[in-house]
């Protein structure tokens, strides 16, 4: 999809109530089901466990403003663990880099000559 599609969409979808927009994801993957050339991207853990509680809320009959307002929530602490991943896959990262540069130093350092055994001959 090109950016202008992009945005064009989501100009209209930005002036609908959060009922209409339900509805429109509901007729997109209406949609996605019968004529998708592709698959979708598959979401992450945690766009999943957040796709499956919004589902459940909207099962539930709950008010569009309702599970908005959860899903708000929701995705504040979805970006705080991103965070958190992010931050740990860094250190991850670092301690790696850290441990192969002390492993280079290591096998470049030149190692002392082997001395042969003293001998036990008369």
């Amino acid at each position: 999809m090109h950016d202008i599609l992009r945005d064009r969409i989501m100009r209209r979808l930005e002036a609908l109530p959060e009922q209409r927009l339900y509805q429109v994801l509901d007729y997109i993957e209406f949609v996605e089901s019968k004529y998708a050339e592709r698959q979708a991207p598959p979401p992450n853990v945690l766009q999943r466990f957040a796709e499956g509680v919004e589902d459940t809320l909207r099962a539930g009959n709950l008010s569009a403003s309702t599970v908005a307002e959860a899903m708000g929530f929701m995705s504040k602490a979805m970006n705080v663990l991103s965070g958190v991943a992010a931050a740990g896959a860094s250190v991850a990262s670092d301690i790696v880099g850290t441990a192969k540069s002390a492993a280079e130093q290591k096998a470049a350092e030149p190692k002392p000559p082997v001395e042969p055994p003293p001998s036990s001959a008369p």
